[in-house]
Parts: C-alpha cells; structure tokens; sequence
C-alpha cells in the first residue's frame, strides 16, 4: 500500500463525494443519502463528482477521465478522502487510491465507520468488530502486498507461512472468538424473551429506516432516556423498556424494543453480525415500522426496510405502520384499521405527542387480545 500523504485532522476530515447513475430511480435520493452519511462520520463534503455511465469499470469503477476530475476536486479543495456512493472491489480501492494519492473508501467502508463510532454497549461493539474483520478479510492483500514473499524473525511467522497467511489465520481466530461471544449474548435474550412470554408481556419491536424518528418515538414511550439525534444510525444498541399503555389493570404488559434503523443497500455482513441484536426483531410479537411521514421518498424507504425483515426473517411477524414526524405536515393524528378491524397504521408526532395516546392505546389492545385478557371497566376501544 502506498504512504498515504500528510495533511493534518482538518484535511482528513474533508471529502470528495463520487456518485455515478447507472439509471436507478432512486439515484436522486441516493445521493443525497450518502452526504447524510458523510456527515454523521464527522467528515465535511467539500465536492460531489458526479457522472453516467453504463456499468462499472473493472480497474477503476468510474472510467479514467472522471478519474481525472476526481483527482482535479481532490487538489482543489485539499482533501484528504475520496467517498464512492457505490460498493468497490479490494482492486478497484487499491487502484484509485494509487491514482488519486489520498484515502478512497466506499459506502459499506463508510456506514461500518458510523457504526464503529455509535456502538456504545459490550455487545454493540462485538458486532461492529465483527462486521469490520469480515469486511477486511476480503481487503487482507490490498494491505499487505508486500509480503506476498516470505518474512523472517522470531515471533513473526508460523512455520512456512507467510506474513499474510499469519494475518489470515489470526483474523479468522478472532472472529471465531467474536462469534462465541455473541452466541452467549443471544442466548441470554433467549432467556429473556421466555421469561417475558410466561409473564403476559407482548415483545414489541421498532424498525424503520434510519432516522425516521424511532428512538425519539421511544423516549416518548418508554421515558428511556436513549439518544435521539438528527443524522443516519444515531442508534446501534438495542435498548428494551416497558410502555405505559393506560391498561395497568388488565394484567397484559408490553416491552418495547429499540433497534439500529436500516438503509437501502445494508451490506449484508452487518446483518450478519447484527443478527443477535436483530433477533428481538425476529422474535417480536408486533412490529412497529416507524416512517417518516414528511419524507417524499417515504415508500422506498418502507419498501427498504421491508427488504432488510426479509433477509433476517421477521417478514411475517405482524406490522403497524407508524407515521411519524406529521409535525412536518398538514396531517392529522388518526388510527386506521384494515379489512379485518385490526389496527394498521397510526399517525402521530414524537416531538410534539400528537397521536401518542392513539398509539399506546393501541398497543395495550393488541396486548389484551395476545393473551385474551378481559379489559379493564370503561374502556373504550380504538375506532
């Protein structure tokens, strides 16, 4: 790997965004995606490339002319960082950077950074170092060309192998360690969802996709005090709490379950190494699919999201959709029933607490009839 040139902090920190459309729809969206997600890793977007093209180019992603106007953004505004909106090859990352002399990540690089700097728990953590040791498995040679021949000195090597099979065979180690860990840690939510169940407590989880107001939504109900922030994956560790629905008398309770938001195009490791914290998930009785209701891209981001329950497997479990942020709008709080009278989408406000009354009345329903509890006198259902 060549050495990478100085700068300073201040330099590090400023990027050159490179977004190509291969005719997606999403292209639009997608790209101011990915200056969102600049921002949340604490970098500034001095410039966005942008260009067409019909596929990718096999050496270097972007074909060498862009190359070229890339390398011109970088000189110009002294940056230190190159950002592709795009997934690169190990070889198409070792290329650029040669080419453009500066760091080049891509947008998995780029969300497995976020994550690194937002998880917070033992368990959190585990998963990040998980999902980064499977990303750099691929990308082990890019770092280590130079050792392709044998390295001598005590302590250096296992008998025969090379520096870069040492490397390979104490990744592999690791992860097999991190493995383990998050086993023991999925048992205990093993035990924990049984002990909810003999209790009459419905296990409610919140999904959505990131920053669609989910942990503001559960500070309102819970009072759990989890940080709430505007900007992508503000929140990696799964936080649980009881919810105050106003039925105390009926005998059923409900735990909430807080969870990382999704994206479009997740890389698929951080749904693998998030699948402990994801079993909640799995495993809920009732999902609330929060939505940002002032989003005009709202529907691409349900169906995204939708994507994400597949690949873990939480695609059956019950839905209500729950349009959040309606403060941002002209709608009106309200509850609404499917064909069959049961509750499917509310409509309410985190920040201001319209139609949260609407929501926890809700839940305690759905709590009363999972366990064909008589509601308390007076009660009045949701119409």
């Amino acid at each position: 790997m060549f050495d990478r040139p100085g700068g300073g902090a201040d330099s590090a920190n400023q990027a050159v965004i490179v977004a190509l459309d291969f005719g997606d729809d999403d292209f639009t969206e997608s790209l101011a995606e990915i200056q969102l997600l600049v921002s949340s890793a604490g970098a500034k977007t001095r410039e966005v490339v942008r260009g067409k093209r019909d596929r990718p180019d096999p050496a270097l992603y972007a074909g060498k002319g862009k190359v070229d106007q890339i390398a011109e953004a970088v000189s110009a505004t002294q940056s230190q960082l190159v950002v592709f909106n795009h997934e690169l090859s190990p070889v198409q990352e070792r290329n650029l950077e040669k080419r453009l002399q500066c760091r080049v990540i891509d947008r998995t690089s780029l969300i497995l950074d976020i994550f690194a700097q937002r998880a917070r728990s033992f368990e959190g953590k585990l998963q990040v170092e998980l999902a980064q040791l499977d990303h750099l498995a691929t990308r082990l040679v890019r770092g280590w060309t130079h050792l392709e021949r044998q390295k001598g000195g005590i302590g250096m090597r296992g008998p025969g192998e090379t520096q870069l099979e040492t490397d390979r065979r104490l990744l592999a180690k690791r992860v097999k360690v991190l493995k383990e860990k998050l086993a023991k840690v999925e048992a205990q939510r093993a035990v924990q969802r049984r002990s909810r169940n003999r209790a009459h407590v419905l296990s409610v989880s919140l999904v959505g996709y990131t920053n669609a107001g989910k942990s503001t939504l559960f500070n309102s109900l819970t009072r759990g005090g989890v940080y709430a922030a505007d900007q992508l994956f503000a929140t990696l560790d799964t936080t649980t709490r009881k919810v105050h629905t106003g039925h105390a008398g009926s005998g059923a309770g409900v735990v909430l379950s807080d969870t990382v938001g999704f994206i479009r195009r997740l890389p698929h490791m951080l749904v693998a190494a998030f699948r402990a914290t994801l079993e909640e998930t799995v495993h809920a009785d009732v999902l609330l699919h929060v939505v940002d209701a002032s989003s005009s891209d709202r529907d691409a981001q349900i169906a995204a999201v939708n994507q994400v329950l597949k690949e873990i497997g939480a695609d059956t479990i019950p839905q209500v959709l729950v349009y959040n942020k309606i403060d941002l709008t002209a709608l009106e709080p309200r509850v609404e029933v499917d064909e069959y009278g049961k509750i499917a989408r509310v409509w309410l406000s985190a920040v201001n607490g319209q139609g949260l009354d609407l929501l926890r009345n809700a839940l305690g329903q759905m709590a009363e009839t999972a366990f064909h509890v008589t509601p308390p006198e007076g009660h009045v259902a949701v119409a």
